[in-house]
């Protein structure tokens, strides 16, 4: 940290669970993922940075939008430590994830699509049935419903 903090800089993690809406166990396991790291006091009781807020916040948000910690934590990376970030440095982290939430958005735009060309389409067909899996041949490319997921 830079600089001294003042006792209205810091949040016990209580106060930080309140503020964020999440467990104090769901704190404390961003924790041990890395992503939120406290100040500990003379007698060890965790305190939060009150900008953490804003990192939790983005966790919460971020997870929602279909993004893994794995991806969070290393747009995390590009934060600064020891200092609240700043509007430019979202703005990075905006521009690092942009890639990734437009791949998302293309995923569901094609399974929008294919679902609304079988689900309910009445053809009674399995030979026309776009995700009918004759023999479970599509097992041999992998989990999960293969004719939907583009790799």
């Amino acid at each position: 940290m830079t600089g001294t903090l003042r006792k209205t800089d810091l949040i016990p993690i209580g106060e930080m669970a309140r503020r964020t809406g999440l467990s104090v166990s769901a704190i404390r396991f961003y924790e041990d993922k890395k992503l939120v790291e406290p100040v500990r006091t003379g007698g060890n009781q965790r305190r939060f940075l009150r900008s953490d807020i804003r990192r939790v916040s983005f966790i919460r948000i971020a997870q929602q939008l279909g993004l893994t910690l794995g991806e969070i934590e290393a747009e995390f990376a590009k934060l600064p430590h020891g200092r609240t970030p700043t509007a430019r440095d979202w703005q990075s982290i905006s521009k690092g994830i942009r890639g990734v939430l437009d791949a998302k958005i293309a995923e569901l735009q094609r399974t929008r699509d294919a679902l609304d060309g079988c689900i309910g389409c009445g053809c009674l067909s399995l030979k026309k049935c776009a995700i009918y899996n004759d023999n479970d041949h599509l097992a041999a490319k992998g989990p999960g419903p293969r004719q939907l997921i583009v790799d």
